[in-house]
């Protein structure tokens, strides 16, 4: 029984350390995803190490206690962790990166990138406060583009839970996003009418 306990005494000590390790990881992705909408990339990517070296950490756990690496806190972390990993390859390569690529599983991955769809109207919105409607209007294709990858994925939706929910709210910011960019344009458009206007107005005037 001893024998027994000792492991268990272990396994619990290795458990909370885990958990502690996927709380931090979470924390330094959702801080990297800040960053890179701050385009301080630099900043970004050395949070995103930190966080690489957790999960390494987590694969060696699971050597012995494989089944460590299943649980919602571990999960959380793998979804927040790829979708800074995908926010930030979008934003500074004008890419997708693959799961393979950061070591993800496929289910974070997709639900990660049905969460980089808000991410980007963020960076829409911010694009749109300093009239920048080009940006704008290529992180809407961005948000349209995942959103049509995710939809082609039939049977994602019976396998991955939350990914519907995920998509109905993806659609909705879509919509939304479409709106508030074709009222700037529309705005924008105006303005430079009316200040060629203006010009035209100042010629006659002097002649």
């Amino acid at each position: 029984m001893g024998k027994i306990q000792d492991e268990l005494r272990k396994r619990e000590t290795v458990h909370e350390e885990v958990q502690r390790d996927m709380r931090r990881a979470t924390r330094l992705s959702k801080q990297a995803i800040l960053f890179t909408h701050q385009e301080k990339f630099k900043d970004a990517k050395k949070l995103l190490k930190e966080a690489d070296e957790l999960f390494t950490k987590l694969h060696s756990v699971a050597k012995t206690y494989p089944d460590m690496v299943y649980s919602g806190l571990v999960d959380a972390a793998f979804q927040e962790y790829a979708e800074a990993q995908t926010l930030l390859s979008i934003v500074q390569e004008n890419r997708f990166i693959s799961p393979e690529e950061i070591e993800v599983p496929s289910v974070a991955y997709v639900l990660a990138l049905a969460d980089v769809i808000g991410e980007l109207r963020r960076r829409a919105l911010d694009s749109l406060r300093r009239e920048d409607v080009k940006t704008a209007e290529d992180c809407l294709h961005l948000m349209e583009e995942i959103y049509v990858e995710l939809m082609s994925m039939d049977e994602a939706y019976m396998l991955v839970p939350g990914l519907r929910r995920k998509s109905d709210v993806a659609r909705h910011l879509i919509e939304t996003t479409r709106g508030d960019i074709t009222i700037e344009a529309r705005r924008d458009s105006l303005e430079k009418c009316m200040e060629n206007l203006e010009k035209i107005v100042k010629r006659k005037m002097k002649s």
